[in-house]
């Protein structure tokens, strides 16, 4: 780091090596201060509780907790304290940061204080050999790092302990993740405990969130060895946001509250993010503004990193009305002038929702917060809620598997041992890793031998506590009380009062009223039907293994056409006319006639589009010939209607269905890894005779119809199955997908 300013005259911190008088440190780091905020008069000044925080971090090198609102100036104290530690001598500052956007706006604001800045995160692997030179160099002041990075193998055992010997401040940005009592919790980040254990003497610590209850408080402080025991500093400030005003609006439907954003959306002051809670919503909420003349943009865990990046800088230059995000936007985005924030759809917890707001309104004096809540919310948070810690017999298997195998396993060689998703099972090993149970390498993980004990309390509280945070999000839509108070005491925040500016407070400002068209318009876009089913090209990875041989590419006279589904279960179009009709608890019985309906349509806009049968391309497929049914446990009588019916409306045989070998009856297939999925497909499905038969004669491409396609591999392997008995194509005919 260099320390003349941009006028060549000595930095204020340039003297730092020998300064005794506290004073002295607070002048200099309000200099810094200046500089950051782009402050040239020099008057800039420190709050008391970032002075504070300073002061403990680089005059007495202590650890400190910072659980602050977003906007209170987090980042300053960091970028301000490492300016003062590098100018002392120490090494550099290493900030665990959880998002991509964060990163990139923190790597702009420690320019302006004369803090060099290089992140190492999944965007940038091109430059990670340049940076950890640069580091080794000492040309680096702060070293962003995703805490994915943290239990890489590579990183763990070459760059993390060099990093841990020379840090001179370690920052951990979003806190709250450490803790699994909290509402965003990361596995990636109890890998810190490692890195705290190996910190020199006397290196501080700093921990930052704007988002912690007085649980999360506690569990960070422990796991960043912050407790009283330490002489840690905590500090926690008030929670209120005095630019926001908070308001909920109950509309009928989905369409209504549609409808509501492209009549009213121009409204709402400046620009500002609509979050969804799927991205199949954020999607169709976009196409939507977009068709109603309104400038948006799409971010979403689907999106690329480029067009992420490019939607950010829109938003940033008001270029575009509104971000519409999912919570992949949900930390790390930094715009002080966002003048709103709209939920359609509620969060399942009020301190994932007060984090979200907390977006808008940081710069500004007036921002709006409006929630626009949806029947279809508990489904979604139900959903969510079962990737939760699994129970303790597969966490002992997959133990097992590890400690008997002669090599590292890897997630495709360990997913078919064990009936769990590999996000989920990739989840659970990290956790065990921190633990100490199993141990990630180059080649896969491996069992340490070490004794492990399955916390079953503590995984049920956890689980206890989302179904609280659900009740909370219930109440916080339905109170006739002070919105903000209501958040704020979810967060412990023992300073919450009546804040006057809400609806409840202040009267509504947000009237129901939405215009026919605006209606209509988006009845037609919520109503239009057909999703396309992608089909399954390769086989998962280990099926040898657990005796089935099947691997790589799908053989192309095995594979099944793209397919067709009536809509999501996850949009708020179709999604919510058939989550009910798909409910484990919904009664079985015929394919109701709207359903019907718009599957046919479906149908025809198949037949004529691109790739379809009577597309008139030269090289599209045959037309079906046939209709073949996949056997159902749970709905019988809807997939046998459903394809009865469309058999009746096509003009085509109906040819029969598919059946359960004799020793699968009555037992329904797991819904967990693809490879334990298709190993318990492979045995349980067969072609009965007739069938077979019935295919020969037809002779030509046959629609398969079923209820839903969660992970596509009942409709793969079916494929197969018909293709082999003599099927010339097989296209794919569902009500739903899951994604």
């Amino acid at each position: 780091m260099t320390h003349p300013d941009a006028s060549g005259s000595p930095d204020a911190t340039s003297h730092l090596t020998d300064l005794t008088d506290r004073s002295d440190l607070r002048a200099a780091a309000d200099s810094v201060l200046a500089r950051l905020v782009g402050d040239p008069s020099g008057t800039a000044r420190l709050r008391e509780d970032q002075w504070r925080a300073i002061e403990a971090l680089v005059a007495d090198k202590r650890r400190a907790l910072v659980v602050q609102r977003t906007g209170w100036g987090k980042s300053a104290v960091y970028f301000v304290a490492t300016s003062l530690l590098r100018a002392q001598g120490s090494g550099p500052t290493v900030i665990v940061s959880p998002l991509l956007a964060l990163m990139r706006n923190q790597v702009e604001a420690a320019a302006r204080a004369g803090v060099r800045a290089r992140t190492i995160n999944s965007s940038n692997p091109e430059e990670w050999d340049t940076v950890q030179a640069e580091i080794a160099d000492g040309t680096v002041d702060v070293l962003l790092v995703s805490p994915e990075r943290l239990n890489n193998p590579d990183f763990r055992d070459h760059v993390l302990p060099k990093l841990s010997a020379a840090t001179g401040l370690l920052v951990v940005d979003e806190a709250h993740c450490i803790s699994d009592w909290g509402h965003d919790f990361r596995p990636d980040y109890r890998r810190l405990r490692t890195m705290l254990a190996e910190l020199p003497a006397g290196v501080p610590v700093l921990a930052t969130t704007a988002t912690a209850n007085s649980r999360v408080t506690a569990d960070v402080a422990e796991q960043l060895g912050t407790g009283a025991g330490t002489d840690a500093l905590v500090l926690r400030g008030p929670l209120d946001r005095e630019s926001l005003s908070l308001a909920v609006l109950q509309l009928p439907d989905a369409a209504s509250r549609l409808a509501w954003l492209a009549d009213h959306l121009h409204e709402l002051p400046g620009s500002g993010i609509i979050y969804t809670l799927t991205v199949a919503a954020a999607e169709e909420v976009t196409a939507y503004l977009r068709q109603r003349g309104h400038t948006v943009a799409s971010y979403t865990g689907r999106t690329e990193n480029a067009d992420r990046m490019q939607a950010e800088e829109d938003l940033l230059a008001n270029r575009v009305k509104a971000l519409v995000a999912t919570s992949a936007l949900g930390m790390g985005f930094d715009k002080p002038d966002l003048g709103f924030v709209v939920h359609l759809g509620s969060p399942s917890s009020p301190i994932a929702y007060y984090q979200q707001v907390g977006r808008a309104g940081r710069g500004v004096e007036h921002a709006e917060v409006l929630l626009l809540p949806g029947k279809e919310d508990e489904a979604i948070w139900k959903y969510f809620a079962s990737v939760s810690f699994p129970p303790e017999e597969l966490v002992r298997r997959t133990l097992d598997a590890l400690a008997h195998s002669p090599k590292p396993l890897s997630l495709p060689a360990l997913e078919p041992m064990v009936d769990l998703r590999r996000t989920r099972l990739e989840a659970m090993l990290k956790v065990l890793d921190v633990d100490g149970a199993v141990h990630r390498t180059k080649g896969g993980w491996t069992s340490t031998g070490q004794p492990w004990v399955y916390d079953a309390e503590r995984y049920a509280w956890v689980a206890r506590q989302r179904q609280a945070e659900q009740q909370a999000m219930r109440e916080y839509a339905a109170t006739t009380g002070c919105r903000m108070e209501f958040l704020r005491r979810q967060l412990d925040d023992e300073q919450a009062a009546p804040c006057g500016r809400c609806d409840n407070c202040a009267g509504t400002r947000f009237k129901a009223e939405v215009s026919d068209a605006a209606l209509d318009a988006a009845r037609g876009e919520l109503g239009r039907p057909g999703v396309e089913v992608e089909p399954r090209k390769m086989w998962p990875t280990g099926l040898p293994a657990v005796g089935v041989d099947l691997k790589g590419r799908i053989p192309q006279n095995e594979i099944a056409f793209p397919g067709r589904a009536l809509g999501r279960l996850s949009d708020i179009g179709w999604g919510n006319r058939l989550r009910p009709m798909l409910a484990a608890q919904a009664p079985d019985g015929p394919v109701p006639d709207d359903v019907l309906n718009a599957v046919v349509t479906v149908l025809a806009d198949w037949a004529k589009g691109p790739g379809g049968w009577a597309s008139g391309a030269a090289d599209a497929p045959p037309r079906p010939v046939g209709v073949v049914t996949l056997p159902s446990y749970r709905r019988p009588a809807l997939v046998r209607s459903l394809g009865g019916r469309i058999a009746e409306v096509g003009r085509m045989p109906f040819l029969g269905s598919l059946e359960y070998a004799p020793e699968s009856a009555g037992a329904p297939l797991p819904q967990a890894n693809s490879a334990q999925r298709v190993r318990s497909l492979h045995q349980a499905l067969v072609v009965p005779p007739e069938l077979a038969e019935a295919l020969s004669a037809a002779g030509g491409p046959v629609l398969l119809v079923d209820d839903a396609s969660d992970t596509g591999w009942t409709l793969a392997v079916a494929a197969r199955m018909l293709r082999r008995s003599g099927a010339e194509g097989v296209f794919p005919l569902v009500l739903a997908v899951q994604g």
